[in-house]
């Protein structure tokens, strides 16, 4: 089995579900505080370029205009929001697809309610990349047998994405070593020759190139076309009790995902209000796609990839999961 960690961040998960229960303490099991036909939602989100169209949605009025008034809190990753959305602490969370099919197929109470993000599926203009040092004598993914390759959480969809590449260039993934470094580490430590690759996510991809780093694979569109990369969901029974204001965050989400897509001047400007990215780096950052939908395809390939290389005790069900 190649799933220990996975199973034990569930196992964590579950009992701090079961310790928390589905009450935010108000006696309104975790729903939304409403005034004046505008309802206040909370949501747990990761402070990356990622989730600039919720921010942006939010600026133009969008949110307001569908009766939601969204109240951010920020995390380092969804280990926090994953446990906050079903204990009711937040009523809608942003994770990345492989986080919630493991939380799915271990019975963790998670809806996929709206889209977050997809690659852009063009190899060497993507916002994911797997990067070497100028002179690393590293010229393919298969060349990684045998290297220390960081990327940021073991056992979850950036190591599915080396994996795939690795794969696809004819090497055998199994003879890399993976280490877990946070994304804004990662520079450096590929700069200072601790590590021999790395799976970064922008700003991280600008700030490797900014070093004279160079990208030899674009794992993300390896695993899939257009693949949907991160989602936005609520818990099953806050979904279940409160169809219609999911309906007015899908829909308000729907259209800032499409406003953030056709803006990226505008998704830019929104993101130096949330992230402390310096503007010179932030110029360099390929930004990727926002469409309104996700692309269950692609979440199917995923999944597959992720079942061979056993991160599942059992299969998903994605019709439980996807909207």
């Amino acid at each position: 089995m190649r799933r220990p960690l996975a199973g034990l961040a569930i196992g964590a998960l579950l009992l701090v579900t079961a310790a928390c229960g589905s009450s935010d303490g108000s006696g309104e099991s975790g729903k939304g505080t409403s005034s004046g036909g505008t309802t206040t939602v909370k949501v747990g989100l990761i402070p990356i370029v990622d989730v600039a169209p919720l921010y942006l949605g939010q600026e133009k009025g969008v949110f307001d205009k569908h009766g939601l008034k969204l109240e951010m809190t920020t995390a380092q990753g969804g280990a926090a929001i994953v446990p906050g959305v079903v204990s009711g602490q937040f009523q809608f969370g942003f994770s990345n697809v492989t986080s919630l099919l493991i939380a799915q197929s271990t019975n963790v109470p998670v809806k996929a309610v709206a889209n977050g993000n997809a690659s852009t599926g063009e190899p060497g203009k993507d916002a994911w990349a797997i990067t070497v040092k100028e002179d690393s004598p590293i010229k393919s993914p298969k060349d990684l047998q045998g290297k220390k390759v960081a990327i940021n959480t073991l056992k979850n969809i950036n190591e599915t994405a080396v994996r795939a590449s690795v794969r696809k260039a004819g090497g055998d993934p199994d003879e890399v070593e993976f280490v877990e470094l946070a994304f804004d580490q990662m520079p450096a430590a590929l700069d200072g020759g601790r590590i021999d690759a790395a799976m970064v996510v922008e700003p991280a991809l600008a700030t490797v190139k900014s070093q004279g780093g160079r990208e030899i694979a674009s794992p993300m569109v390896d695993v899939a076309p257009d693949l949907t990369v991160a989602m936005y969901f609520t818990s099953t029974q806050y979904a279940q009790q409160n169809p219609d204001v999911v309906k007015k965050f899908q829909e308000a989400m729907a259209e800032s995902l499409a406003y953030a897509d056709s803006h990226p001047d505008e998704v830019r400007e929104i993101i130096t209000t949330y992230t402390k990215i310096p503007a010179p780096v932030l110029e360099q950052v390929t930004l990727p796609k926002w469409p309104a939908e996700a692309n269950r395809s692609s979440i199917e390939a995923l999944q597959k990839l992720e079942e061979e290389d056993g991160l599942f005790d059992s299969p998903p069900d994605l019709d439980q999961l996807l909207p």
